[in-house]
């Protein structure tokens, strides 16, 4: 018997992880609070820190359709905040982490 079901099951999708440098105008406006909500909205683990530079670092693991949902949203940033520039890598290893946090 053939499954007739073609949604995708996250479930069974293989985990990675990214590590997410934005930058522009995003200390200051919420921006951290921002790829949090968004990243537990998507059932993502990882965390997003303030660099000294001026740039938000995000790392996220999870299904990949996830990530790209995650990045499409760093893309656009809070209200008041003003993104220049995302630039997404493969992290090297999973961490598991427990949830989404904000680093300091």
């Amino acid at each position: 018997m053939k499954n007739k079901d073609k949604t995708l099951n996250l479930d069974l999708a293989p985990i990675e992880r990214r590590n997410i440098l934005v930058s522009g105008k995003v200390q200051g406006v919420g921006y951290r609070k921002f790829v949090v909500g968004h990243a537990v909205k998507l059932s993502l683990t990882g965390f997003c820190k303030n660099l000294p530079s001026g740039e938000v670092e995000v790392e996220a693991e999870g299904p990949s359709e996830k990530i790209q949902e995650l990045v499409r949203h760093l893309h656009q940033g809070p209200p008041g905040g003003e993104v220049e520039k995302v630039i997404v890598s493969s992290a090297l290893t999973l961490k598991h982490n427990a949830d989404f946090t904000i680093a300091y």
